[in-house]
This record gives C-alpha cells, sequence and structure tokens, in this order.
C-alpha cells in the first residue's frame, strides 16, 4: 500500500507528468532524492509509469470499444496477440477469464484490418461487439479522481506552469504531425524520458525537442497518464458497467457518473448499451454499494449489466504490454 507521500507523488506525475524530481520536492516539501527513491520503489512495487499520449480527437482518430468472448484455452493467446498491436490500448480480461475488451484506435482514411478481417476470422472467437466512443466524459486527459486528490489546493497550483496553462485541453498551438512519429512513440514508453534521449531516437536537435514537447504540451495535443496498480491505492474490485439510458437521458446520465469517485472511465457508446464506465471499489461490498445506492439512484439508468474485470492485460499506452 502507497502513504500520502505516494499519492501526493502520484497526483503531482497526474498533473505535471514530466517535472523534474527538484520541482516535485519543492512543492511536497520533501528532499529530491526522497522523491526519486519514492519514485523508483512506486516503479518496481507498484507498476507505476508516466506515459506521454497523443489527444486522439486532436489527431483525428477514432477509438472502438471491443468486447470478445473466446474458448477458454485461447483467451491468454488472443490476449497477448492484441497486446502486441500498436493500434491497441487497454485491454482488460473480463468475466471468468473468457472475455477481452479493448480499445482499438482506427484513422479517417485507414479501415482498420483487426475489426474488418482478422477477429473476425478468429476462430476460436465465440463473440464479436464493438462500440465507437462517440464521447468522453471521464478518461484521457481527464484523470481518475483517486489518483489526483492528495495535493492541497495550492500545491495543485504550483504544477500548473509545468502543465501549460490553467490545466484545460485544447488551447491554441501546435497540432500533432506526421512527423512526430518517433517523439510520441519515445513518450509512450516512458513520458518522463530524458530531452536527450527522445532528441537521438528522432534525429532532432535537443533544443527542437524541448520546443516541440512545450507547443504540443501548451496545445493539449498531448497528455501525461499516470499508470499504477489499483491494489496499491486500496483497489481490490474492478468492473465494467454497460448502462443502457434513453438517448435524450444520456449526456445528462453521463455527466453525472462522470462525477463518481468509483468510476475511472465514462463513455457514450453506440450499440445495444449507450453508456459504459469502468468502476474501481475497495471491496466487492463497496461495489454492491456503490451500485445499489449511487447508481440505483439515477432513475434514468433503465439497465445495468455488471461485468468483473480479473486483469489488466495491456495499459493506457498503445505500444507497450504488460503481463499476459
Amino acid at each position: 500500500m502507497v502513504d500520502d507521500l505516494d499519492r501526493a507523488l502520484i497526483h503531482a506525475l497526474q498533473l505535471a507528468g514530466r517535472a523534474p524530481y527538484s520541482r516535485i520536492a519543492d512543492v511536497l516539501g520533501v528532499s529530491t532524492q526522497t522523491v526519486a527513491r519514492r519514485y523508483q520503489r512506486l516503479r518496481a512495487e507498484a507498476g507505476l509509469r508516466v506515459v506521454g499520449l497523443p489527444d486522439p480527437h486532436r489527431t483525428g482518430r477514432s477509438q472502438w470499444l471491443v468486447r470478445l468472448t473466446t474458448t477458454p484455452r485461447a483467451t491468454q493467446s488472443l490476449a497477448a496477440t492484441l497486446a502486441r498491436r500498436p493500434d491497441t490500448t487497454w485491454i482488460k480480461l473480463a468475466s471468468g477469464g473468457t472475455e477481452l475488451v479493448a480499445i482499438l484506435q482506427t484513422t479517417p482514411t485507414t479501415a482498420n484490418p483487426l475489426l474488418l478481417h482478422d477477429l473476425p476470422a478468429t476462430p476460436t472467437l465465440t463473440s464479436l461487439t464493438t462500440h465507437h466512443l462517440l464521447h468522453l466524459y471521464r478518461g484521457g486527459p481527464t484523470p481518475w479522481p483517486a489518483r489526483a486528490q492528495a495535493l492541497t489546493p495550492p500545491q495543485s497550483q504550483a504544477f500548473t506552469p509545468v502543465f501549460g496553462g490553467d490545466g484545460s485541453r485544447g488551447g491554441p498551438g501546435a497540432d500533432i504531425r506526421e512527423g512526430d512519429g518517433e517523439l510520441l512513440a519515445g513518450l509512450g514508453e516512458d513520458g518522463r524520458v530524458p530531452v536527450g534521449e527522445l532528441a537521438r531516437r528522432t534525429g532532432w536537435a535537443v533544443g527542437t525537442v524541448a520546443r516541440r514537447l512545450g507547443e504540443l504540451e501548451a496545445s493539449g495535443a498531448i497528455y501525461y497518464d499516470v499508470d499504477v496498480d489499483p491494489t496499491a491505492l486500496g483497489i481490490t474490485t474492478s468492473a465494467m458497467l454497460w448502462f443502457s439510458v434513453p438517448p435524450a437521458a444520456a449526456d445528462r446520465v453521463g455527466r453525472a457518473l462522470a462525477e463518481h469517485d468509483e468510476l475511472a472511465f465514462v463513455a457514450a457508446t453506440t450499440g445495444r448499451t449507450n453508456l459504459v464506465a469502468h468502476a474501481l471499489c475497495a471491496s466487492p461490498a463497496a461495489l454492491h454499494t456503490y451500485l445499489t445506492e449511487r447508481v440505483g439512484a439515477i432513475e434514468q439508468i433503465t439497465a445495468l449489466e455488471t461485468v468483473p474485470i480479473l486483469r489488466t492485460v495491456k495499459s493506457a499506452a498503445p505500444n507497450v504490454g504488460l503481463r499476459v
């Protein structure tokens, strides 16, 4: 489990993913060595990673949430195959170990062969449903509150200049260009990778890398996310929630759900259900209480499917696979 200082460090990294140890130490009132030591320990023991990701809306990409059911023996192999693909993120092993939930990215000009050919032709697949993500209420640049509640308001404000602006996204500035590919790949592997390493990877001068990073951060074209093992934060129970809501109420319900601290992800989708969320709770009892008391109080929800998540196979960065 993490302590208060660990939580403050995680919160700081969520606000300012590339902030130097010394900057974080000054705000938290500890030594630079303490911050560096805590960061390395969290990486080793809690899977802490900072990743730099492009805002998909700024790249013109579409996101699809895919639900796949396989034969029991085939799930691990299919999960590993999907995790190796650069166009997949956020792969979860669900239900009794035979269902996978993944986010797939497509471009406006390229029909993704995974959706059109590869998955439908998989002989071990027993069901496949695809849901186009129409609107994100929480997730992406909007972090899960459990990772962003440890700092005081003045401490949070102290990271604003590092973060770029007032924390809002989509301000004026640079958009992602085709030549940014290697820069984005490096940030996707490690959002705190030194500028010198990014210069080596891109073939650019160090000053060019620093200037380009500043442009992309200021415009909101890229953002930094923090991966950390939820169990280190006291979370033992995870589930996907699939909601049916009358269309006229969908936006109102989506916004209401996005205010719930128990939800790390909330989106509007196509399909038989039109809202989806990812719940993270301290225990099965806590999930039950959340569903019966908070979700149950929203009268516009006409149906709910709860699917337990057993393990994360791949996390935020599109090119980084986790254990299977």
